[in-house]
């Protein structure tokens, strides 16, 4: 909502102006369409080429991704650590025999199927599973435990940027087209050159639209909707660290309380739950798998 807000403000706010400071504004809405076509045609084409079809797609859907924010809440925090809870006490009381059946079978697990959107994030469910998989195959050394997840978060990572890191790249050439589409606009100002000043002068203002469009869509539009998907993302990517944190305690032999309260203090701190939410949260879990 916050970027919806912002977007208006940004257009409100520059052709309010200008229109308050005695600018044309329809010779702007002339122009709107045909350099649009060019400036906007021109960042389409040069997106396709340079991005496979997911990234593009991830481009278009990053908009959408940018106003609605980050997925995870306090409660889905709070759901994460209580997860993980069950599956450390489970295996801290029963061994890794117990916890084989929940990882194998996760959709069928009477711990995993407490928490469905976990369960629909298939990269959280298969962190978890994968590297509980590991565990049981006795990988149960701390440091391996936490090379793997590294290795698997940083993959991720570098998956989940790419949409933004493109839209940013977008966002980068759009004064470079804008100024092409000025020159086109010159070029045909130019070729008219014989015609009386108040036509040349509307047509050197329709050129300069071109200009005024690139510099707009890139620093008003495009760049800060790629700069929001970044951090979107990257807040987003704390919900896995927390895994990460729970699991490499969990691989260390610590008890599940101290695993998971080190996994909580890594929470994002507006969404972090406090520490007798969680507390309580685990207390209510069901003795038994």
């Amino acid at each position: 909502m916050l970027a919806i807000i912002g977007t208006i403000v940004v257009i409100f706010c520059v052709f309010g102006g200008y229109m308050i400071a005695g600018g044309n504004i329809d010779i702007i809405l002339q122009a709107l369409p045909v350099e649009m076509m060019i400036i906007g045609g021109a960042a389409l084409g040069g997106l396709l080429v340079a991005n496979s079809m997911t990234v593009v797609k991830g481009s278009f859907a990053g908009f959408m991704h940018a106003i609605r924010g980050p997925k995870w809440s306090r409660d889905d925090y709070r759901d994460l650590l209580c997860l993980l809870f069950a599956l450390s006490r489970l295996r801290r009381q029963k061994g890794n025999i117990a916890l084989e059946t929940h990882v194998e079978e996760p959709q069928e697990s009477a711990i995993f199927t407490q928490y469905p959107k976990i369960m629909r994030d298939h990269f959280a469910l298969t962190l978890i599973t994968d590297t509980l998989r590991m565990i049981t195959l006795d990988m149960d050394e701390g440091h391996q435990v936490e090379e793997y997840i590294d290795a698997q978060l940083e993959k991720h990572h570098h998956e989940a940027m790419a949409p933004a890191n493109a839209l940013q790249t977008v966002a980068d050439a759009l004064p470079a087209l804008g100024i092409v589409a000025a020159v086109l606009g010159v070029i045909k100002t130019m070729a008219s050159i014989s015609e009386p000043p108040e036509i040349l002068g509307r047509m050197i203002g329709s050129a300069l639209v071109g200009t005024f469009l690139g510099v707009f869509l890139s620093y008003g539009i495009v760049g800060p909707f790629a700069n929001r998907l970044k951090q979107v993302i990257e807040e987003e990517a704390q919900y896995y660290a927390v895994i990460k944190d729970v699991l490499v305690g969990m691989a260390q032999g610590h008890a599940p309380q101290v695993a998971v309260e080190v996994g909580r203090g890594n929470v994002p701190t507006v969404v972090q739950p406090s520490f007798y939410d969680v507390d309580e949260a685990v207390n209510a879990l069901p003795r038994e798998a």
